[in-house]
């Protein structure tokens, strides 16, 4: 059943960037002299389109859900539109996906350079013999391997002062939205592209199911940031991330700030968080953000002055005054 899904799923996405290449991106190719892009630019096509109805599904299935339910009403959007831009930038720029192919042709290097030296390639079947014959429980298997190193991964960018500093451009949105999950500094969202684009091709995961991993990670993500009043229920709670355990790692003084406080940094699955004691299950609304934002500290309204912010803040902790500075990462 879930090859079939899978199947018809790539059926509709490549006859859609056919037609499209065809009859919309060829021609201005090769009106512009472009055509020794041709190639590259049809299999991009490919993933611009996966994002494209990423974010149809996110305005047909999600915002009616903020309209009708909100935790928080405001007045002045201006923030919102901004984590707009970011959803469009990370949607439709294809970070996660640019990485995963190219790391593959290096990827191949070495495994072929280990295959020399005797050493075998991994592969889920030395483990669990025949899986791989059982797309639904390899893709499972992956999801849950991805996610656990989602966790350690989102810890750290919490941890690492300099690191915090680029991920504190996600938390400084006061006003957190289902288009929130996309409103990272470009920087974090290279190093993270290439962290589990890594991760994927060791431990095997296919191209095709890594395109549909990626979507619904993405999607799931999106439901995390909403400004709704959506409940899971006792046990749904404790399967996956909802929007209540997700908003309480944002609350002021509760969730982040940088490397004291932490809780609730499950991307997916709150099993992690539950193994490991970061979990907290309080549902009383905080506000969201950045302590030093309610004192009077900039994180930046714009998409320019967030990533400029975010360098500053990088560079005080680098070299601090001597009247002391920012902490020490």
């Amino acid at each position: 059943m879930f090859h079939l899904i899978a199947a018809a799923l790539d059926g509709f996405v490549s006859n859609l960037q056919t037609w499209l290449y065809v009859d919309v991106v060829q021609p201005l190719l090769f009106k512009f002299n472009l055509m020794d892009y041709d190639e590259d630019t049809y299999d991009a096509l490919y993933w611009v389109i996966v994002g494209a109805l990423q974010v149809v599904a996110m305005v047909a299935l999600l915002r009616p859900l903020e309209a009708l339910l909100p935790v928080e009403r405001w007045r002045d959007r201006r923030a919102v539109r901004v984590d707009v831009l970011y959803t469009l930038i990370s949607k439709l720029g294809i970070f996660t996906l640019f990485f995963f192919f190219t790391f593959q042709p290096l990827f191949d290097n070495f495994q072929a350079w280990l295959h020399l030296r005797g050493v075998d390639n991994f592969n889920l079947d030395y483990i669990w013999p025949g899986v791989t014959s059982k797309p639904l429980v390899t893709f499972a298997i992956y999801v849950i391997v991805l996610d656990f190193a989602g966790y350690w991964y989102h810890r750290w960018q919490h941890k690492i002062g300099i690191w915090w500093e680029l991920h504190a451009v996600h938390h400084s949105q006061r006003q957190m939205s289902l288009w929130c999950d996309d409103r990272n500094h470009l920087l974090d969202d290279v190093i993270q592209a290439s962290f589990f684009a890594a991760i994927a091709l060791v431990i095997g995961v296919p191209p095709s199911q890594f395109v549909v991993l990626t979507a619904l990670t993405n999607f799931l993500q999106s439901i995390q940031h909403l400004n709704a009043r959506v409940s899971f229920g006792r046990l749904g709670e404790r399967l996956l991330v909802s929007p209540m355990f997700h908003r309480r790692h944002h609350a002021v003084g509760y969730g982040h700030e940088g490397t004291k406080y932490g809780c609730n940094f499950g991307v997916l699955f709150p099993w992690w968080d539950m193994l490991f004691g970061t979990a907290s299950w309080n549902r009383t609304v905080e506000p969201t953000g950045i302590r030093e934002q309610i004192e009077g500290v900039s994180y930046g309204d714009g998409f320019w002055a967030q990533h400029a912010l975010a360098f500053a803040r990088i560079f005080r902790r680098l070299f601090p005054s001597k009247k002391g500075g920012a902490a020490s990462a």
